[in-house]
């Protein structure tokens, strides 16, 4: 407590409210500038921090890391264009929301979810650091596939209403990750000969593709049909009915993200994704999922915003990294001369909890911020469709080459533009085909590295308790409807 309180004083010195207000800003805006994802940022912004000392550059890439997952929620919503990887899943019930006229309704809910689902893992960060990155490190290749097939079991109520079309969609997904090298044989599978599929495809385009450029191509189809009207309501802020009744989808994927998080390599986008479809799987209203549920939003915002505290905690008691951006931040600490590990939590604890108060401060910030700011941010929905998708496109375009400047997948993103666009008209979700193309590549690789431990052996995986708990859910997950069908004597 004493080093807690510490930490909670060194947030009185102005500098370091202002390195946090900084960083939540600037997290907020690129967050939700489509392709300019909180890794990139840091990584540009990480030699900037050299010269601050170990606790403002941790405050300000932390900032920044918190702030972006909620940034990308803004575009997902108004224009279906996630500004981070992340906020994917938000766009399956946010941007139906935005287009009946609940922009500001479906903001707000992103705000608060946001920021309940970021002070929680912070909380927990805190209180059981320690011991969550011991359960954390016992996830070897054996449990982490075991997690992956659980994941990829429940692409079939992800999305549509069609089971089989579902299906499909997380099957193309799964095959997608699998273009490019494999690291095993070092054989290059379904490149075509093109040199930038050689590492695989993208994540970023294709969410471009799939999500954005295939609702431009949607507008543009429908252009002249149709007009847009502004719609007043756009502006309205969610109730506390609202907030209400997603009190259980922001619990159980605060939970959930934060574990998820914890367990090195998954990040906040694969939180996202199965926080969604646990929403709907233990929601009243599953068939209003896809086409505007308000805890659709809840759900996968509480959950990647709850990935970032539980990314830190394998990040620093074990100085391994929980994401991508957990890396950078890994890097910002080697260079200010700190070495993660165990013994900074009895070494240096005052700079853990200055890290931890400044995370809680700028999870409150971006609650402030985004729901001062809803109302304006709503009213880019009202922006009339001719004006507006042209934008769109050019911050499409820019989104998708900026991370490798490369024309390459400039082109993916158009080409998944064109499937998205074709999915939609014949009744496929997104959803199932993001969810394949996540945890696709994570199932081969974790797969491949458990047979080498195992010395091709499938027996063991009987010795790992963990895996085969993963491995029973999923079981009970798929065959659980049958079965409950069977014992109330349905036909």
């Amino acid at each position: 407590m004493e080093h807690f309180l510490g930490g909670m004083a060194l947030l009185l010195d102005p500098y370091i409210l202002w390195v946090v207000f900084a960083g939540t800003v600037i997290g907020i805006v690129v967050g939700a500038l489509p392709g300019i994802s909180g890794s990139t940022t840091t990584a540009l912004l990480l030699p900037f921090t050299i010269t601050m000392g170990p606790i403002p550059a941790l405050a300000f890439l932390g900032s920044i890391y918190c702030a972006a997952n909620f940034g990308g929620s803004i575009t997902a919503i108004l224009v279906n264009s996630p500004g981070d990887p992340s906020a994917s899943a938000t766009a399956f019930d946010g941007y139906p929301m935005a287009q009946r006229g609940e922009a500001g309704r479906a903001l707000g809910m992103s705000a608060v979810a946001s920021a309940i689902g970021g002070i929680f893992s912070v909380i927990v960060l805190i209180v059981a650091a320690p011991l969550l990155a011991r359960v954390a490190y016992s996830f070897g290749p054996p449990e982490y596939f075991a997690l992956a097939v659980f994941g990829l079991s429940m692409v079939a109520m992800t999305g549509g209403d069609s089971a089989t079309k579902n299906l499909i969609a997380g099957a193309f997904g799964v095959l997608l990750a699998t273009v490019g090298q494999d690291l095993t044989t070092v054989v290059e599978r379904y490149t075509f000969g093109i040199h930038s599929f050689s590492d695989g495809i993208e994540f970023i385009p294709v969410l471009i593709g799939l999500f954005a450029l295939a609702e431009l191509f949607e507008q543009a189809a429908q252009l002249g049909s149709r007009t847009v009207a502004a719609k007043l309501g756009a502006v309205r802020l969610p109730s506390w009915q609202d907030i209400k009744d997603c009190s259980k989808a922001i619990g159980l994927s605060s939970a959930l993200g934060t574990f998820i998080g914890i367990l090195p390599a998954l990040g906040a986008t694969t939180a996202a994704m199965i926080a969604y479809v646990e929403t709907k799987r233990w929601s009243k209203n599953k068939a209003e999922f896809g086409k505007g549920a308000i805890e659709g939003v809840a759900g996968p915002e509480a959950a990647n915003n709850a990935a970032v505290g539980g990314a830190m905690v394998p990040t620093l008691a074990l100085g391994i990294p929980g994401s991508t951006t957990t890396a950078i931040i890994l890097a910002g600490l080697i260079v200010q001369g700190v070495r993660p590990g165990p013994h900074l939590f009895t070494e240096q604890p005052l700079l853990l909890y200055a890290v931890f108060s400044s995370m809680l401060l700028a999870n409150l910030l971006y609650l402030v911020l985004g729901l001062g700011f809803a109302k304006v941010f709503a009213r880019i929905s009202m922006i009339p469709a001719p004006y507006l998708w042209p934008a769109v496109f050019v911050l499409s375009v820019i989104g998708a080459y900026a991370p490798n400047q490369a024309m390459a997948e400039v082109w993916v993103a158009i080409a998944f533009g064109g499937i998205g666009f074709f999915m939609k008209r014949y009744g496929f979700s997104p959803a199932p085909m993001v969810i394949g193309l996540v945890l696709g590549k994570m199932v081969e690789e974790t797969l491949k590295q458990s047979l080498l431990i195992f010395d091709l052996s499938w027996g063991g995986f009987l010795g790992r308790p963990i895996a085969l708990t993963l491995f029973g859910l999923t079981v009970l997950f798929l065959l659980g409807p049958f079965l409950l069908q069977r014992l109330r004597g349905r036909p």
